[in-house]
């Protein structure tokens, strides 16, 4: 399915034409996955210039510095990707990229008027719904437009990283279902694809109060030029392309960078970042580590989990420190002890409905346990006795511990148990080679989740071989909700 804005001028094609066929085009033959790098054979035919050529020397002609990157095209399991690499050997230090300012695509450059930039995303729309619908215009254009050449790649990649899948945003709902069962990124997506909606439905408001930026565009009003599908397409890759600045004006934090992601490539763990420099009034990469000519160079996509990565990049990092899996705790408001417990809560600035975090190789949550004696307790003297101070909490009763930890691991079973593959058979879909990208990511992430729930309640299951035995009482009387 065609993706992004529009091709040409027709109304329902896609954002970028495809390269000529007399263009000399770079193909890298092989490529094969090793420790998290692509190692490829590089073979150019000899016509012409390359598509990638074409983006670099555009930026060279509009008063780009020389780029220490450039871009390949690898192909990855029959799938062609385009990634930024070292165009040189880089060390530790060295400027990788350098984009001038007036080639970045930012609201205050859309709108030239910082004060309607504010408005607009404020009270109608977000960053990413009008720097898509700008870019759909500009797409009309065609080759009248100066943002040509980098639409034409951003149109080439269709908003998909190393991996090769793009955002499940732009999945069929039948892969959703299937490929995600069990994963709480199902609701995510509902809910961003809403939000979208919500957006398209903006869009023809937006268009009469920004006249100053729309009179440049003869053409129709949003909703009758592009359809719902196309605004979709189009949003989504650029919110897989969009750089989040820091120290900026707010017009300026979002930010689409020629050779920027998605063929500059994210890692959880990189200690490089895109970042704005006043003095050269420039976005900046400095290499955080050396790399050999041809390595991809990588970004840190910051403190995301993989299921954000998926939702907005179509990756999945394996490394990836800041995965977590939520579980919220519901007190009842029919507990006759509620408002007592309430109280203390709020004394150690706790809620009544508590989120905590599971993370990989951390253990349950110091704050769990805590949280759950005191919610289960039955009486005043044992409410006494629930102690939120982490350096001092204890089993209030072997009664009461057996309750919290039964609960406890009866919600972690449920939520294995809605996933409809192992791990060992993600393992498998990983390692396969009839299987697609995005088979493969959403394999990498579900692995990845029951990994944290499984060592979850490995920890609760050694606390209840480690608890005294007491005779069973049956369910709760207080019914506690785990979400």
């Amino acid at each position: 399915m065609p993706i992004l804005l529009l091709r040409g001028k027709a109304p329902c094609a896609a954002f970028l034409s495809s390269p000529s066929q007399h263009r000399r085009r770079a193909y890298w033959i092989s490529a094969r996955q090793n420790a998290g790098r692509v190692h490829a054979t590089l073979v150019e035919s000899a016509n012409d210039t390359s598509r990638s050529a074409q983006l670099i020397q555009w930026l060279y002609n509009h008063g780009a510095p020389q780029q220490a990157v450039e871009i390949q095209e690898v192909v990855q399991e029959g799938n062609s990707l385009d990634i930024t690499t070292a165009a040189r050997d880089l060390k530790q230090g060295d400027l990788a990229l350098r984009i001038p300012e007036h080639l970045i695509i930012t609201l205050d450059r859309v709108f030239e008027d910082e004060a309607l930039a504010e408005l607009l995303t404020t009270n109608k729309l977000s960053e990413l719904a009008c720097l898509t619908l700008y870019l759909m215009y500009e797409k009309k254009n065609g080759k009248q437009s100066v943002w040509y050449e980098f639409i034409k790649e951003l149109d080439r990649v269709q908003g998909r990283g190393l991996q090769g899948a793009k955002s499940p945003l732009l999945w069929e709902d039948e892969q959703v279902q299937e490929y995600l069962a069990g994963s709480p990124l199902i609701g995510e997506i509902k809910e961003r694809l809403k939000g979208i909606e919500r957006e398209y439905d903006e869009l023809d408001t937006v268009w009469y109060l920004a006249g100053s930026l729309f009179k440049s565009y003869p053409f129709d009003s949003p909703t009758e030029a592009f359809s719902m599908n196309l605004f979709r397409q189009a949003f989504a890759a650029v919110q897989a392309s969009v750089v989040h600045l820091q120290g900026v004006p707010l017009s300026k934090r979002f930010a689409l960078v020629p050779l920027g992601p998605p063929i500059l490539s994210y890692s959880s763990t990189s200690k490089a970042m895109l970042q704005y420099c006043r003095e050269t009034r420039e976005v900046q990469l400095v290499a955080d580590r050396s790399y050999k000519r041809g390595e991809p160079i990588k970004a840190w996509c910051g403190p995301q989990p993989n299921r954000r990565l998926l939702l907005n990049y179509g990756i999945v990092t394996d490394d990836n420190p800041y995965d977590r899996l939520a579980l919220t705790v519901t007190l009842p408001h029919a507990d006759s002890l509620f408002q007592a417990k309430r109280a203390v809560l709020q004394q150690h600035k706790l809620a009544t409905q508590q989120t905590f975090q599971l993370q990989r190789g951390k253990g349950l949550p110091e704050m769990l346990l805590p949280y759950l004696r005191l919610a289960h307790c039955t009486d005043s003297e044992s409410l006494k006795q629930a102690s939120l101070d982490t350096c001092c909490s204890a089993p209030i009763s072997a009664e009461n511990e057996l309750t919290v930890l039964h609960q406890l691991a009866s919600h972690l079973q449920s939520c294995l148990s809605r996933y409809r593959t192992t791990a060992e058979e993600d393992e498998a879909t990983i390692a396969s080679t009839s299987a697609g990208p995005r088979q493969k990511v959403a394999a990498r992430l579900l692995r990845i989740e029951k990994e944290i729930l499984n060592g979850a309640m490995r920890e609760v299951q050694s606390l209840l071989d480690d608890s005294d035995p007491v005779e069973e009482t049956g369910p709760s009387v207080i019914p506690v909700r785990l979400s």
